[in-house]
């Protein structure tokens, strides 16, 4: 891949990037680790071995702790090495502590607590080999697919804006949005289709008759989650009907293990952030152009569906 295609596949600039390579180039992969030298400055307030058990501390949930919840802010870390190891830093130090331990201010991933992980073991020890061998057999073209509703109230994102002052932004008040339905591949193909109905049995057979057609003489295979739509007795009925369509399910409440549910998020929290559309009509065609714009750029589709570990498995 080119250094463009990286870039924009991993949102990072392309400075970055000739970086990294030049450090590969000369040291290899560890040259790439951030260098452990001795700087200048005031020296630090914690020894190595306190760092080790900070980073334990963090690797644990905070409600071991005595919090309600189990995120870590950097006040509840603050407190917890004042009350453990009777050591003072400001906000900024425990930051760069942590940052400096390889950690980095995430949103966490909804894992639902229904989820079964005797289930996602058996899938990953019956269905996955299930899943490569039909494609090897048929040299099958693999998407995952998935839906989501894209609403007219949009995501907003983080500005700047003076200390004191939140900053505001109009949008409409009006409710509603419009169903979506893709299928994403490791290729970094996208295909999509968007309605403005709830979608039942006869949308997702007519989906997955799109990605027949799409590919009119290859053998598709696709792995999607077990909504009712999926497994209804219309869309199994259509699926067997079908000799160049495989179709197989994830397990339940396991939308984490769906690459496709990477692109809506991106979709979402990126292509329309902060979107000023005010109707139906406006977001479809908004949210047309966006997904258009992705489907010409296959490397940043590619970088999307790697996010998802298990995309990783099916190599």
């Amino acid at each position: 891949m080119t250094v463009s295609q990286v870039s924009a596949a991993y949102q990072t600039e392309r400075s970055t990037i000739h970086r990294w390579v030049k450090r590969h180039e000369s040291g290899g992969f560890d040259g790439l680790y951030r260098s452990k030298a001795p700087g200048s400055g005031r020296p630090k307030k914690l020894a190595p071995e306190e760092q080790a058990a900070l980073l334990k501390v963090v690797c644990r949930d905070a409600s071991e702790f005595g919090y309600e919840t189990d995120l870590w802010t950097c006040r509840r870390v603050m407190q917890v090495l004042r009350k453990v190891s009777r050591i003072r830093v400001s906000r900024q130090t425990v930051w760069r502590l942590l940052r400096d331990a390889g950690l980095s201010y995430q949103k966490p991933e909804r894992r639902y607590m229904e989820a079964s992980e005797e289930e996602r073991a058996n899938w990953r020890q019956r269905e996955l080999p299930r899943i490569r061998a039909r494609v090897r057999k048929y040299s099958a073209l693999l998407y995952f697919q998935d839906e989501a509703n894209i609403s007219l109230t949009a995501v907003l994102g983080k500005t700047w804006a003076p200390r004191g002052q939140t900053p505001t932004r109009t949008v409409t008040g009006k409710r509603g949005g419009v169903a979506a339905m893709s299928a994403v591949s490791k290729q970094g193909r996208l295909v999509f289709k968007l309605l403005e109905k709830r979608i039942n049995s006869t949308d997702v057979v007519n989906f997955l008759t799109q990605l027949l057609n799409h590919h009119k003489r290859r053998h598709v295979v696709v792995v999607m989650d077990r909504a009712p739509p999926h497994t209804s007795k219309a869309t199994r009925s259509f699926v067997n009907s079908q000799k160049r369509l495989h179709v197989f399910y994830l397990p339940k409440y396991s939308p984490d293990w769906n690459p496709d549910e990477k692109v809506w998020n991106h979709l979402k929290n990126h292509e329309l952030n902060d979107h000023q559309a005010r109707t139906k009509d406006e977001l479809k065609n908004l949210a047309v152009r966006k997904l258009r714009k992705m489907q010409r750029n296959p490397a940043q589709v590619r970088g999307i569906f790697f996010r998802c570990f298990v995309a990783n498995l099916l190599d």
